[in-house]
C-alpha cells in the first residue's frame, strides 16, 4: 500500500487514511443506494439503474481493495480465539453481513443488465433489491460501528 495512505487520516479519530477514505467512500455509496431507492419510488427506474450500478461498483471497489485485506490481515487470523475480544465480533458480523449483501447486490445488478441466464434469473426483482438494499444499511451501519470500536474507542 502506498505510504501516504497510512498516515492518519482527516476525520481525526487517529485512524490512517485509507480507513477514513474507504469509510467516506461507503458512506457516499450508502447515499447513492438511498437515491437510487427513491428514484425507483418515483418511477424513474433509467436513472434509477445507473446510480444503484454506480453504488455497487464504488461499494464492490472499496469492499475488494481495502476490506476483505484489511479483514484477511487484521482479524481473520484471531478467529475464532479472539471472537470475543474488541471488535472482532462486530468486524466479523460486518463482514458476513456485507458479504451477502455485495454478493446480493451484485447479482441484482448484473440481473438488471438482463445477461443472466433466464433459469438463474428470479422474478420478483423489487423483493431481491429491498433485500439487498436492507443489506447495504445494515452492512454500512456496521460499518461504522466497526470504526469508532477500532479507532474511537480503541477496543
Amino acid at each position: 500500500m502506498a505510504q501516504w495512505l497510512t498516515e492518519p487520516g482527516f476525520f481525526g479519530a487517529g485512524a490512517p487514511l485509507y480507513s477514513d477514505l474507504s469509510l467516506l467512500l461507503i458512506l457516499l455509496s450508502a447515499g447513492l443506494f438511498t437515491w437510487g431507492w427513491r428514484l425507483a419510488a418515483c418511477r424513474r427506474y433509467e436513472p434509477h439503474r445507473w446510480v444503484q450500478t454506480t453504488a455497487v461498483t464504488l461499494n464492490t471497489i472499496v469492499v475488494l481493495s481495502v476490506m476483505i485485506p484489511s479483514f484477511v490481515k487484521n482479524i481473520l487470523p484471531g478467529i475464532p480465539s479472539k471472537l470475543l475480544e474488541g471488535s472482532y465480533a462486530v468486524t466479523t458480523v460486518h463482514a458476513l453481513v456485507g458479504a451477502i449483501g455485495l454478493i446480493l447486490g451484485l447479482f441484482v445488478a448484473i440481473q438488471a443488465t438482463r445477461r443472466i441466464p433466464k433459469r438463474l434469473s428470479f422474478k420478483n426483482g423489487k423483493q431481491f433489491m429491498q433485500i439487498s438494499y436492507t443489506l447495504y444499511m445494515a452492512s454500512t451501519l456496521l460499518g461504522v460501528l466497526v470504526y469508532v470500536a477500532a479507532y474511537v474507542l480503541k477496543m
